[in-house]
């Protein structure tokens, strides 16, 4: 029986246009009518998850920024795994040296030193992924983090890595250079105390070595009393192995990596046709033949 259901948000439960399909939101509340636990595990904030799930009418628990911020259905924190100050510090100077774009996620919000610099990068990043939308529909959907205050804009970061009050979730770095990334990835490789994962064509995603999706799941559903075996996961990036690998029904994406594939027991469409919503239903199909056999 699966009594719990974690997907990825961005190539998973949104498709290519960043929305929630209808289909996906009947699903998630037809299973959530008959008792099973959704949650979202996502690389996003818990603000930018919550905006995106409230527009599509979905009340559910949220594991932010890859396993850094657990939330339940109403918004309270129940656990977080942040960066040290001071190794924070170490990676942001690396990064600089390097001379990659990347961002702040923390406990009080994003953070970005050079708004424009976001906006062309994440918009060539995003047009390579997605070559069939315009390049001003993509620069529209992205400049709306800054006008709904999801990114905030800062001289330096050194006043938000040295303030006491501020918890670095992760730090995400981003290029369409595909040697610019490998040698960000190499270099990390010095500090033991991250893990170093993607969630997409041109970003390398830092957090915390006990900020991971499978580690917060699996605290997720324990507290509930589930186990990780009659939990159900789906995912497309490096990201989502975590938890992928932890579940008893873990489901790849049409549009997955193929290690991402490869790995899964499961496989279903594009998450441009709905494939969360369709392995949803396959799931209540499969607990209630269970249901009958008993």
């Amino acid at each position: 029986m699966i009594r719990c259901i974690a997907s990825d948000m961005d190539g998973t439960l949104l498709n290519s246009r960043q929305e929630i399909t209808e289909e996906n939101r009947q699903a998630i509340l037809k299973a959530q009518e008959q008792g099973i636990e959704f949650v979202v595990a996502t690389g996003r904030s818990y603000q930018e998850a919550h905006m995106l799930l409230k527009e599509a009418g979905i009340k559910c628990a949220v594991i932010g920024v890859n396993g850094a911020e657990i939330r339940d259905e109403e918004g309270n924190i129940e656990g977080t795994n942040s960066m040290p100050a001071s190794l924070s510090v170490k990676v942001a100077e690396m990064l600089n040296q390097i001379g990659i774009y990347f961002e702040l996620y923390t406990n009080q919000g994003t953070y970005s030193e050079n708004y424009d610099k976001n906006v062309e990068i994440l918009v060539d990043i995003l047009k390579t992924a997605n070559p069939e939308r315009s390049k001003e529909a993509i620069r529209e959907k992205v400049k709306e983090r800054a006008s709904k205050k999801l990114l905030k804009t800062v001289t330096n970061y050194k006043d938000i890595l040295e303030n006491q009050d501020q918890s670095v979730y992760k730090m995400i770095a981003f290029s369409n250079v595909d040697e610019m990334l490998k040698k960000c990835s190499i270099a990390l490789q010095e500090f033991e105390e991250i893990k170093v994962t993607s969630s997409g064509h041109g970003n390398l995603e830092i957090n915390y070595i006990g900020a991971q999706k499978g580690i917060a799941l699996e605290d997720f559903t324990s507290k509930r009393g589930i186990t990780l075996i009659e939990t159900m996961a789906l995912g497309d990036n490096f990201n989502d192995l975590p938890m992928l690998k932890k579940v008893g029904y873990p489901v790849a994406m049409g549009n997955a990596e193929p290690e991402v594939k490869e790995f899964c027991r499961y496989q279903t469409v594009l998450n441009d046709d709905s494939g969360v919503g369709k392995a949803i239903l396959k799931a209540l199909e499969s607990n209630q033949k269970q249901q009958l056999g008993n």
